[in-house]
């Protein structure tokens, strides 16, 4: 019996002792924990906002209800579009932004009625041009060890449905682009996650089998003929979820009326040269509004392309104020522009609308939420996340931007699809847009000259746009 009471003596020693070494060691010691507890005086109110949150959506209870009180809609200044877009169960705004932002550039000029460029013609050679990436990025990088940063990166990301301009861009100008009623959506363009999925593991599988090729000594013209076969079999696995692209067509324009113009036949680059013409790569400057990095500079992130004779994203650092004059200068000019920001924070999807002040979560939880844009970005809780097509802005009387409003490719909803955002919040939460160099300012204009400081494929800043 004594050997038992003694065994068991020693073992709460023990487990004190461990505590206290815990505790040494950064670990929460009973003592902590107890002033932990100690520290926590349940009030009438907790005791209340702990039961509504047992059975209500957080948002729920701390939306501001005065927040929409005598919210105006108008705006001052609006690009004229039509029809509203849907990407579905897909991470393809970056493509619906991109050919939207266009599609307004073409009914505008050629005084179209109605037209909608296929997403899903695009995103087939989008996902083609990604699997080659990655690939050739294997080739390029046989000699280094599987642990590689570079290497692992290019494992753990072989394909993607998200993107940013720079696809649009590498996509259109190589392929060109046809009407959506030349190529429908499938079930798989409109949830992309399984097919994209396999096909990354068959990418990821083919990238060992390059890697063992080129270690047994491999020529780069043997390594070049398995990766052809390799592209192959998933052009193949492209084809049987999204269709076979059209290599030429025939379609019928129609006026704003709805009259019969013409009737020819295309190819799709010819169309693309036809309705658009745009030098994507040259026309056009990607702005970002990043407090982490230094101002007036000119940065390019590795891999970040999607195809690998594309270009990789660069862009200009600007205030938020220089972004703003520039977006102005084009709604006014009645030019769309791609747009990303970080959608998922202050969204009231009810009224379609982005506000700071939508929910207040300090009052609800008795506390305070004090990080700045450029600590939220630091610390991994704020980041560019979907891509839209900025539309509007409403400027008061001395010309200073109240509220914007961008074309969503969610389809229809509040606004008609649109959502609005407060100024404050465009300050906040918006990271990128891309504009026509003629609306750009002398200054951002001579940040192009600079020689870009290369940033890593893997900065978290830069993941794809869904």
């Amino acid at each position: 019996m004594h050997t038992i009471q003694t065994l068991l003596i020693a073992g709460a020693v023990a487990l004190s002792a461990t505590a206290a070494t815990a505790a040494d060691k950064g670990g929460i010691s009973a003592s902590t924990l107890q002033k932990i507890q100690k520290s926590y005086h349940p009030t009438a109110a907790d005791t209340a906002i702990r039961n509504a949150l047992a059975g209500t959506d957080i948002n729920r209870l701390a939306l501001n209800s005065q927040a929409a009180n005598g919210f105006d809609t108008n705006f001052s200044h609006r690009v004229p579009s039509k029809g509203v877009t849907n990407q579905k169960s897909s991470g393809r705004c970056w493509l619906f932004t991109g050919l939207n932002v266009l599609r307004a550039q073409a009914m505008r000029e050629h005084d179209l009625g109605k037209l909608e460029f296929s997403q899903n013609y695009s995103f087939f050679w989008d996902q083609l041009e990604k699997a080659n990436l990655f690939l050739q990025g294997i080739i390029d990088t046989a000699k280094l060890p599987q642990d590689d940063k570079t290497v692992d990166w290019l494992f753990a990301h072989p394909l993607s449905d998200g993107g940013q301009f720079t696809g649009v861009a590498d996509i259109l100008m190589k392929y060109g682009v046809v009407p959506t009623e030349v190529m429908h959506e499938t079930y798989a363009s409109n949830n992309t996650s399984r097919m994209s999925n396999l096909i990354g593991l068959k990418l990821k599988e083919y990238g060992l089998q390059l890697r063992e090729l080129a270690a047994s000594g491999a020529k780069p013209a043997a390594l070049e003929q398995e990766k052809t076969k390799m592209l192959g079999e998933v052009y193949r696995m492209l084809a049987l979820n999204l269709g076979v692209p059209p290599t030429e067509f025939t379609w019928t324009r129609r006026d704003s009326r709805g009259n019969a113009v013409d009737t020819r036949t295309y190819t799709p680059q010819e169309f693309y040269k036809e309705y658009l013409g745009n030098n994507l790569r040259n026309d056009y400057i990607m702005v970002m509004n990043d407090p982490t990095r230094e101002y007036y500079k000119l940065y390019e992130i590795d891999y970040d392309r999607h195809a690998y004779d594309g270009s990789n994203w660069t862009y200009v650092n600007l205030p938020v104020e220089d972004i703003k004059e520039m977006a102005i200068a084009s709604i006014k000019d009645s030019v769309a522009m791609y747009f990303s920001c970080d959608v998922g924070k202050f969204l009231d999807r009810e009224r379609g609308v982005l506000d700071v002040n939508n929910y207040d979560y300090g009052s609800l939880l008795g506390t305070t939420f004090g990080m700045d844009k450029r600590q939220r970005i630091l610390t991994h809780s704020s980041a560019s996340s979907h891509a839209m097509t900025l539309v509007a802005v409403d400027l008061d009387a001395d010309g200073k931007p109240v509220k914007w409003m961008v074309e969503n490719s969610w389809g229809p909803g509040a606004n008609n699809g649109h959502l609005i955002m407060t100024d404050r919040w465009f300050d906040e939460y918006m990271f990128r847009l891309v504009v026509d160099k003629k609306y750009a300012q002398p200054r951002t204009l001579e940040v192009l000259k600079q020689k870009p400081e290369l940033l890593p494929a893997w900065d978290p800043m830069f993941a794809p746009e869904q």
